[in-house]
């Protein structure tokens, strides 16, 4: 049985994304996307995204129909994956790169950075911390990262909180990278 999401702004206003449902999978709900678009403002011209635990994918093509350039999808299920690259070619989201792999292992071989980041991992494997770490120094000048988790970020000397807010039982918050010495 498949179900769908619907992105909120940009040029795929209005068109779904589909999904299979599976355990842990949650996607982003459309009210907790607007804010966090109004938090980021309304388009990301040119942005380089990273969407690490991607499953439906709702925040990478959200990214994509809002103007970034490029969005890779990390998702480690390939059926999952497939549903993924299926809407990417039913929208035309040419930028969209999709990749099956285990998030943490994806980290540790690639070493792009990004002007955006979501983390959304499953809230029962308690990965958002370890994650943080392994994301700290792959933004670009300017980046930000996307979380939402059950509890929140604990306060961390790698990052400061932009924004914050809770809907329901998810926590989303934008967080900047604390500055080093150097800056």
């Amino acid at each position: 049985m498949t179900s769908q999401i619907r992105i909120i702004g940009g040029q795929w206003r209005g068109r779904n994304i589909r999904f299979e449902p599976a355990p842990g999978l949650r996607p982003t709900p459309g009210r907790v996307r607007e804010t966090l678009f109004n938090w980021l403002g309304q388009t990301l011209p040119d942005y380089h995204c990273l969407d690490l635990f991607a499953g439906s994918g709702a925040l990478g093509f959200e990214a994509l129909s809002r103007g970034a350039a490029h969005a890779v999808l990390v998702e480690m299920s390939p059926s999952t994956a497939r549903m993924l690259r299926a809407n990417a070619e039913r929208l035309g989201a040419k930028g969209a790169e999709i990749v099956v792999s285990d998030a943490l292992a994806w980290l540790r071989r690639d070493s792009r950075c990004f002007d955006l980041i979501f983390l959304d991992p499953p809230f029962a494997a308690n990965l958002l911390e370890q994650v943080l770490s392994l994301v700290h120094g792959r933004l670009n000048p300017g980046g930000m990262v996307y979380c939402e988790s059950a509890q929140g970020v604990s306060k961390s000397p790698l990052w400061r909180e932009f924004r914050y807010s809770r809907a329901g039982q998810v926590v989303h918050q934008l967080l900047q990278p604390e500055p080093g010495p150097e800056q």
